[in-house]
């Protein structure tokens, strides 16, 4: 479909901008023989590849339908315009709600658009993919996110302190 095209075409230009940025990050000459370039650049190939495959698959689809693609409609315009909005106050309000809050609610009202009628479905994948994801960054990459102004930092907090007493009970259980 053209609409996914157009998508396939906005991402291939981001990742070029966005390796563009890393690419900018300064390099030191001491500490990790990565420096911090190489997680950002691990995901502008993943949005390249995940560009790459969605042209791919609509050129695919289209072939196999056999059909001209329709234009898109008002409705898919409307779409478009109404998760860029989102998006938009989604990084808005990122640093001032926190990671994972600002995050659940922006997955919840993604999920429940694109996946209507699964209530349950978009919850838990919505505060699963955060806290997981959370829990990712900063408890293993030891990234920092933003935790939110108080008392929403509270949210924060607790996942740091269950994450890392969770890690000392698996360590002391273990043996390590």
């Amino acid at each position: 479909m053209l609409i996914d095209r157009f998508i396939g075409a906005a991402a291939l230009l981001l990742a070029a901008v966005y390796l563009y940025a890393t690419a900018q990050i300064p390099t030191l000459e001491i500490g990790d023989p990565l420096g911090p370039k190489a997680f950002p650049r691990l995901l502008g190939i993943a949005l390249i590849a995940a560009a790459i495959l969605l042209f791919v698959e609509t050129f695919k689809a289209d072939k196999e339908s056999g059909e001209k693609a329709p234009r898109g409609s008002l409705h898919h315009l409307w779409l478009i315009g109404g998760v860029t909005a989102w998006t938009a106050l989604y990084f808005g309000v990122f640093d001032l709600a926190g990671y994972l809050v600002a995050t659940t609610i922006y997955l919840l009202v993604l999920t429940s658009v694109f996946n209507r009628g699964k209530r349950m479905a978009n919850i838990l994948t919505s505060v699963l993919f955060a806290l997981g994801s959370y829990i990712l960054f900063v408890g293993i990459l030891g990234v920092s996110l933003a935790k939110g102004v108080p008392p929403i930092d509270a949210i924060s907090s607790g996942v740091d302190i269950g994450w890392k007493s969770a890690v000392a009970a698996a360590k002391s259980m273990f043996g390590r």
